[in-house]
């Protein structure tokens, strides 16, 4: 005791009694074992220079916790003796790190790789051309050029022309010139001059797309010539459109070459694009810088030649456009149920629309219907495509069989897809609950990932017995492979874990709901396999956000966690959700928080009524869509939790509605697709209260459940405000409530560090509460 009477500074970390501490530190080693496992991001395959058998190329990562950032890796393999039974892949020794790359792209005959390097600041982009044993070429783009490439997913569009000279990509748009001020006041005319004599000013702000994509205002389409090293910006485009997966037309003889790309409207309002598939969207053409017949063209010729030319004016919506291998045709998915309802995911259909044979596009192209938009599915069939990418080599080598991989009620599953006559066959086992995940097109062959919550990701190698048909037979082969690795106690644990996926029925079915609305949605289940009839393990409650989203069931390194610590886990994959079936989906918006609540609430006495789980020992968690589920279920149902965890959840609508950066989405799920026409950016009072009482603040007198919140400061889509407003609210009431704050974090919590931190904590608080 310190004899001056003054108290000294506790020994432990903020918020940690010496239990705590303890817990801390032995699940803090539990998580770093599974945090440790490798993903695999992306794959790519080709024939080999020898001629014998085929090269494969893997990204992989894993987090560096010190350093707060992803590794990124490459490991290759070579693979040969394939038949219908038997498949070698010979690795490399060790992987290779790709130290400060921001993304690479092999060309199409994997002669060459790209390799992107975006520089911070105001440092230029760097383009490295490797070869097969050494850089061949490096070029550095200069900022009054373009910004930083982009290779998100969405905007991202890198692609190679067919001879391997030219490659077309995406890139932030020069930032415009800003205003100077000295000692003197404003200096006229715009300086590049950096000296202690001048400052820059912030000039006039812009929108900008939103959640992740801060700062950026235009992607814009470029070209860079790998022989020379110029630069040029494709004309005609304007800064109307915002474009995006940028990929070549088909070269014709005696015509210039085409670029095919999407474009988002982008000279009105931007409202947040991150897993929005509601905004309007098309395909379009225009001609490519270095055209070989471009440099003839001269005056009114040349102007024309760069007139950009819309693909798809009769539809709401076209991305991801894919040339077939001859070039005759082009396939593109739509997400116009999503575009027209104001969803913001909804079921995808697939088109075609038939390719000049001059190479010479127009406006008149028919656009034809491939795969329709399924809205009620019969029970185990096809129930639509929901698809967040396609390969860029998504061909058989018959030229019209698409392999794809999609949402499949709560399972992803491998598809084939006629692009002629619109059959669509799963291909990936249909007696499997796992998920299957495309990674590369082998020649005919297809290198796929499978995973399940107690499985961790394994490559699977697909050979197709005879041609593609709609009976066409597939084997499935296991490959050996170094990426699949864990530790021993990862591998003790996972198995003796088991899951399964239930059928959850809908109770008390309106006489006004659809038949697809009225059908059973599902629940993943994983539990242990000795677990004793009258000991029942703890619940976690597992809730995804949206809401039209799902969790699949694969391999979730936090979730297994998790489930290591001695918890079930009940995985709901509520109506609303992907890969159900368009009727289903759409019975969700209009009844945010009570119809998602109920179906969530019934899965929960679902397991209890099987004998499952233990009613006195349930903890709930979910992030955004998934937080506001969570808030409001321990205020609508008080009793029935005993921990809850909130990650960046909505809790209050009205206050969100001003902030976020999809206004749009707080309407059309408030109101449903009505809400799509009445949106204005000043929500009237007679709405903000309509919104109020959507929210889970509205039940916050009711809440009993202590409650763990993590936010991300930097959040656009759920603001920081909502779960501050809603955490205070609880103190007010003397509720226990916890909250951490990561002030670098976007909505997704996503950087190493604080996913590691976030996950740490929810263990030990339901370990506290729940256990």
């Amino acid at each position: 005791m310190d004899s001056s009477g003054v108290s000294s500074f506790p020994e432990n970390p903020v918020g940690l009694d010496r239990v705590c501490e303890e817990e801390y530190t032995s699940q803090s080693r539990l998580l770093q074992e599974f945090t440790e496992i490798a993903t695999i991001d992306k794959a790519w395959a080709f024939t080999s220079s020898s001629g014998y058998g085929s090269k494969g190329m893997f990204a992989i990562s894993q987090p560096n916790l010190l350093a707060n950032v992803r590794r990124r890796y490459i490991l290759s393999s070579h693979i040969s003796n394939k038949s219908s039974d038997s498949v070698s892949f010979e690795w490399a020794p060790f992987p290779v790190e790709m130290t400060g790359v921001f993304t690479i792209v092999p060309s199409p005959s994997g002669s060459k790789l790209l390799v992107v390097r975006n520089a911070e600041n105001d440092s230029p982009t760097r383009f490295e051309i490797w070869g097969p044993a050494q850089v061949e070429k490096e070029f550095q783009v200069p900022r009054s050029i373009h910004g930083s490439v982009y290779a998100d997913g969405w905007f991202e569009g890198i692609s190679w022309n067919f001879d391997e000279t030219l490659i077309a990509y995406v890139a932030e748009e020069p930032v415009p010139s800003k205003p100077t001020f000295t000692c003197f006041g404003y200096k006229k005319g715009d300086t590049t001059e950096k000296d202690m004599g001048n400052w820059k000013g912030q000039g006039e702000w812009e929108e900008d797309w939103g959640e992740t994509y801060a700062g950026k205002r235009q992607p814009a389409l470029f070209v860079i010539n790998i022989i020379s090293g110029e630069v040029q910006a494709v004309e005609g485009v304007g800064r109307f459109l915002s474009v995006g997966q940028v990929v070549w037309a088909p070269a014709a003889e005696n015509s210039n070459q085409y670029l095919v790309f999407v474009g988002w409207p982008s000279d009105a309002r931007k409202l947040g694009i991150k897993h929005c598939y509601n905004r309007p969207c098309a395909l379009y053409a225009v001609t490519a810088p270095f055209s070989k017949s471009q440099a003839t063209n001269s005056g009114d010729n040349a102007s024309k030649d760069v007139a950009v030319i819309a693909l798809t004016q009769s539809i709401s919506s076209a991305f991801f456009p894919r040339f077939s291998p001859d070039g005759k045709y082009l396939v593109f998915l739509s997400a116009r149920t999503a575009v027209d309802s104001g969803a913001h995911w909804a079921t995808n259909s697939l088109h075609r629309i038939d390719w000049p044979a001059d190479g010479k596009p127009g406006q008149s192209g028919k656009i034809v219907e491939v795969v329709p938009v399924v809205m009620c599915p019969d029970d185990g069939c096809f129930p639509g495509l929901y698809l967040s990418k396609i390969p860029s080599k998504p061909w058989l080598s018959d030229g019209f069989t698409l392999i794809l991989s999609s949402i499949w009620g709560s399972t992803e599953a491998i598809l084939s897809v006629n692009a002629l006559s619109g059959q669509v066959s799963q291909i990936s086992p249909s007696n499997s609950n796992s998920a299957w995940g495309l990674l590369a097109l082998d020649g005919d062959s297809i290198i796929a990932v499978s995973s399940s919550p107690v499985d961790i990701p394994q490559i699977k190698y697909g050979v197709l017995a005879g041609k593609a048909s709609e009976d066409a037979k597939w084997s499935w082969l296991d490959v050996t492979s170094p990426i699949s690795r864990c530790s021993e106690k990862v591998r003790s644990f996972l198995s003796s874990r088991q899951f399964d996926i239930l059928k959850i029925p809908v109770r008390d079915i309106a006489e006004n709901l659809t038949k697809g609305a009225s059908k059973p949605y599902e629940a993943i289940f994983v539990s242990s396999k000795s677990q004793k009839n009258d000991m029942r393990d703890p619940l976690i409650v597992v809730l995804h956000g949206g809401p039209h989203s799902v969790s699949l069931s694969g391999f979730s390194k936090s979730l297994a966690f998790l489930s290591s610590l001695g918890y079930s886990l009940l995985i709901v994959n509520y109506r609303g959700s992907l890969g159900f079936g368009e009727e289903a989906l759409q019975s969700l918006p209009g009844k945010v928080g009570s119809q998602d609540v109920n179906d969530v609430l019934a899965a929960i006495d679902h397991v209890i009524d099987m004998g499952l789980a233990d009613p006195s020992k349930i903890a709930v968690m979910g992030g955004s869509h998934g937080g506001f589920l969570t808030t409001h279920l321990i205020g609508q149902a008080p009793d029935k939790f005993a921990a809850a965890c909130a990650r960046n959840p909505a809790c209050n609508l009205s206050l969100m509605v001003g902030t976020t950066d999809i206004p749009d989405w707080v309407y059309v799920e408030s109101f449903g697709s009505e809400g799509k026409s009445i949106f204005t950016e000043v929500a009237s009072p007679e709405n903000l209260t309509a919104f109020y009482n959507k929210s889970p603040v509205s039940h916050i007198s009711k809440v009993e459940t202590p409650t763990l919140l993590l936010l991300g400061a930097k959040d656009l889509r759920v603001p920081v405000s909502s779960g501050i407003q809603y955490a205070r609210a609880l103190k007010e009431r003397g509720r226990e409530v916890k909250v951490i704050v990561f002030p670098e974090d976007t909505h997704g919590l996503e950087r190493p560090q604080s996913d590691f931190e976030s996950y740490l904590n929810i263990g030990v608080w339901f370990k506290k509460y729940c256990s």
